[in-house]
């Protein structure tokens, strides 16, 4: 499945991230740095919401 949701928890240093697909099972959740948010933020597929 395809994820649909990314939620994102703002944070000073690190931004907690947590992919959610269709049915809304959680895919994945990972702890990201502030240098490398924006790096994996242009990875996120086309289509997909991203919802801080």
């Amino acid at each position: 499945m395809s994820t649909i949701t990314i939620g994102v928890d703002l944070a000073k240093s690190v931004f907690s991230v947590c992919e959610v697909d269709a049915s809304s099972s959680g895919l994945r959740r990972q702890d990201l740095r502030r240098d490398v948010f924006g790096q994996w933020l242009a990875q996120v597929p086309t289509g997909a919401m991203v919802a801080m």
